[in-house]
């Protein structure tokens, strides 16, 4: 973490002393109502409420609709901060949780013949911290249907030169992003002074965004002495600052070890002295299913060389990893990865998939975010000092 921010840290060391017992119990223990409607029902799921902390999701409350479609819920706010409420495994959505309450009226159950997961934007009906939140999440789904609408132009133009398409593509998406991070960064410098704003702290760059993001961290600290959100996001921005650093092009790479089919244990480890393609992904994430006609390309021009693949699955069941093996067809070793790879993730640095990285013989990063037949050669080449 920068030098700045440990000043911060510094300069409210004494938060504790300044958190009286009435401070803290205003700040967290608070019990919010959750209410709304399902307009469609789906009777095998229950409603359900978790937080996520790191890399784990916690679930903190389950309940169901009543017969008119309605729920009610009093959440116990041990912890203030970002929660998401899940409506039976169909839709879900952000919220702040502290001291307002939240109402939100859900559709529910996809009712068409052809089933897509695309869940509308849902406005939250609740206060001003809430009110951020729903900027936020407007951003994030305005920005999703920019990248479905994107991915169809992509096959609509499935004919073009591959390579000027892929470029196209690429700049459009690259236009999305920026886009995406200049209104968070907007949201973030209007309501810096609500507690809810370290939501938006969290989807800033650390780089980019340093002045402001430590210019509101110093603000609320100074407002809210203690504020255990914040005094959260810095100490798991340092963390992600270290764990950064170790993924590093060059660097000795992240060990581990994940069960195949058979229970063997295999890891980097497990192919000392060879250049080692390693691919996170997982049965649902099309992508990463998309990708997998580029890596047996690949894999097919290495297969006598010094390479190997370990493809690390970060399925929830086994049973859908197992389908998806049988589907795949991949000639090359394949692990599970335990509590849906949040550690590897932790780990290896990445929040999206397909994520491959290739470790060269000395068993250090050499190529990591690479997508495509043409850049895994690369890559590999690279590795093997060609």
């Amino acid at each position: 973490m920068n030098k700045k921010i440990s000043t911060i840290i510094l300069t409210v060391i004494s938060f504790f002393c300044f958190m009286s017992s009435t401070e803290m119990s205003s700040a967290q223990g608070k019990v919010i109502n959750i209410t709304g409607t399902v307009q469609f029902n789906e009777p095998l799921f229950k409603m359900s409420i978790f937080r996520q902390e790191g890399n784990e999701r916690v679930t903190v409350a389950e309940f169901d609709i009543d017969k008119d479609n309605k729920f009610q819920y009093k959440l116990n706010v041990e912890k203030p901060g970002i929660y998401i409420l899940d409506c039976k495994k169909w839709e879900m959505i952000q919220f702040w949780a502290e001291d307002e309450d939240i109402n939100v009226d859900f559709r529910g159950k996809d009712t068409a013949r052809i089933r897509i997961k695309n869940p509308p934007f849902h406005l939250i009906k609740s206060g001003p911290k809430n009110e951020v939140i729903n900027h936020l999440n407007f951003i994030n789904f305005r920005n999703y249907q920019g990248m479905i609408a994107l991915s169809k132009i992509g096959y609509a133009t499935k004919y073009i030169n591959d390579s000027v398409k892929n470029e196209a593509i690429k700049g459009l998406y690259d236009y999305l992003n920026i886009e995406r991070k200049s209104q968070i960064r907007y949201i973030a410098s209007l309501y810096s002074d609500r507690t809810s704003i370290v939501a938006a702290l969290k989807l800033l760059d650390k780089k980019e965004d340093k002045e402001l993001i430590d210019n509101i961290c110093k603000s609320l600290l100074m407002k809210y002495p203690g504020y255990q959100p914040v005094l959260n996001y810095i100490k798991e921005s340092e963390e992600e600052a270290l764990n950064a650093a170790k993924m590093m092009v060059g660097s000795k790479a992240p060990i581990f070890e994940c069960p195949d089919v058979n229970g063997k244990m295999y890891g980097p480890e497990s192919f000392k002295g060879k250049v080692l393609l390693i691919d996170f992904w997982a049965s649902w994430c099309g992508p990463c299913r998309a990708e997998i006609p580029h890596l047996k390309k690949v894999y097919e021009k290495y297969s006598r060389n010094d390479v190997e693949f370990l493809s690390v699955s970060i399925d929830k069941g086994e049973s859908e990893w197992k389908k998806a093996l049988s589907q795949e067809n991949m000639p090359w070793t394949q692990v599970l990865a335990p509590k849906s790879g949040s550690e590897v993730s932790r780990l290896y640095q990445f929040s999206g998939i397909p994520f491959l990285v290739i470790i060269d013989k000395e068993g250090k990063i050499s190529s990591k975010f690479i997508r495509g037949e043409e850049a895994i050669t690369k890559a590999i080449d690279k590795a093997l000092g060609r």
